[in-house]
């Protein structure tokens, strides 16, 4: 089954990732994924969240921070930008103490402990989760093609979900529990009404959208997970770890993409021996990934002549990956 049939067999997929390690070509197939289905008349969102992110390279359009940003019709692109996102937490924080103790002002030791959080190197993993939370609870595009951040962090980001559940379903329980003696404590002072609990509400708030988020990405239905790799040694083996590392976490991998296969063309006539060494190199690796691989790998994608940027040579490559 070629990368064309099954988008068109599985309709219901509205939630595409492409993954791999860094530097082979993610970005690029995700912007191609994208330009391919809005030229097919879907409503498409192309979003990364990876802070060294090149979707303003590649549509040569600065788009960093910028929000949902048209490209062409039917497509958007976002780059999410980590430290606005974290200069908002601090200013929602801070409201959110005003509003629930009534202070004026946020105490100075309160102000200072925030801005120090801040600073934590935890705090921009949250905030671009949270951003991710955001744009896919929305559900306003008919795709969402999710650009991820290299292996290591993309296992990161997907295991936040559930290290973020346990987290919240032990606060809760506590919040709970406390609220029990408080109700207790209330019908002892013959008071009618406990006030109601705003950090328990907040809980329940973010645990819901967390949830949301989390069944969607391993939603076998309705999300899809492609492996990019290239025909090298290393990548194949490190690709391999990774999809059982990916399993572990419940996310449909859907099929792999091959990329950079040097064009069969360049066999021809007297070439440099270091080229025909390079082709019987990655021969082998070919013959290496369709022995294991064999039928998951949706696409062989030609090394192009020049750089993947600008929207003629997104459309050149749409038109040879989809075709």
């Amino acid at each position: 089954m070629s990368l064309r049939q099954v988008f068109e067999s599985h309709p219901e997929r509205r939630y595409i990732m492409f993954g791999g390690k860094g530097g082979l070509g993610k970005t690029t197939l995700s912007a191609t994924c994208a330009y391919w289905l809005a030229r097919q008349g879907k409503r498409v969102l192309l979003f990364s969240v990876d802070p060294q992110a090149s979707l303003s390279d590649i549509f040569q359009k600065d788009i960093f921070g910028k929000g949902a940003v048209p490209i062409i019709d039917n497509l958007w692109a976002q780059e999410i930008d980590a430290d606005k996102r974290i200069q908002d937490y601090q200013n929602e924080i801070r409201q959110k103490i005003l509003d629930m103790y009534g202070f004026d002002k946020v105490p100075e030791e309160i102000d200072s402990y925030i801005a120090s959080a801040s600073a934590e190197p935890a705090m921009e993993e949250s905030a671009i989760f949270d951003a991710v939370v955001d744009i896919i609870v929305k559900g306003d595009y008919d795709y969402y093609i999710y650009d991820l951040v290299p292996l290591g962090h993309a296992l990161y980001y997907l295991s936040m979900a559930k290290v973020y559940d346990e987290w919240i379903n032990k606060i809760t329980k506590l919040r709970e529990e406390m609220g029990q003696y408080d109700r207790v404590a209330a019908t002892l002072r013959r008071e009618e009404k406990v006030e109601e609990d705003k950090i328990l509400e907040e809980l329940q708030y973010i645990k819901n959208r967390i949830n949301t988020s989390s069944r969607i990405l391993t939603d076998k239905q309705r999300a899809a997970f492609f492996f990019v790799l290239v025909p090298e040694e290393m990548i194949i083996l490190d690709t391999r770890k990774a999809a059982e590392l990916f399993a572990r976490f419940d996310v449909p991998i859907s099929g792999y993409v091959v990329n950079r296969v040097l064009p069969q063309e360049l066999r021809a006539g007297n070439i440099p021996t270091y080229l025909k060494n390079r082709i019987n190199m990655q021969e082998k690796y070919l013959g290496d990934i369709r022995s294991s691989l064999g039928n998951q790998v949706l696409a062989y994608v030609p090394e192009m002549e020049r750089d993947i940027t600008g929207l003629p040579m997104i459309e050149r490559l749409a038109d040879r990956l989809f075709q």
